[in-house]
């Protein structure tokens, strides 16, 4: 199971990335993958083929209109079950006895 952060922005386009990235969100969304989005990119969960489709989708939807796209992408992958997105957040806690605001 992989867990993986990207973030992906036009370079050169000036004014708000927010229309972008509900483009991208949306694809996401509808991946059916389990996702976090935070304000600095987004994790996805799932097989290595499937969130790097999830990556590649995404791409392709920018570079209709972008010339040059920006990406940063962070992976864990790691044998075993799923779930880490949340599971990794609650361990934490765990350990602090306390929720966080995340």
């Amino acid at each position: 199971m992989v867990l993986l952060e990207f973030a992906m922005v036009p370079a050169g386009k000036v004014g708000s990335y927010s229309p972008y990235v509900a483009r991208l969100l949306d694809i996401i969304d509808k991946s059916g993958l389990p996702y976090q989005f935070t304000p600095m990119g987004t994790i996805l969960e799932g097989e290595w083929e499937q969130v790097m489709a999830v990556v590649s989708a995404c791409y392709q939807a920018l570079s209709v209109d972008c010339e040059r796209i920006g990406v940063n992408i962070k992976i864990d992958a790691r044998a075993g079950a799923g779930g880490r997105i949340k599971d990794k957040v609650t361990a934490v806690e765990k350990t602090l006895g306390r929720k966080l605001a995340t």
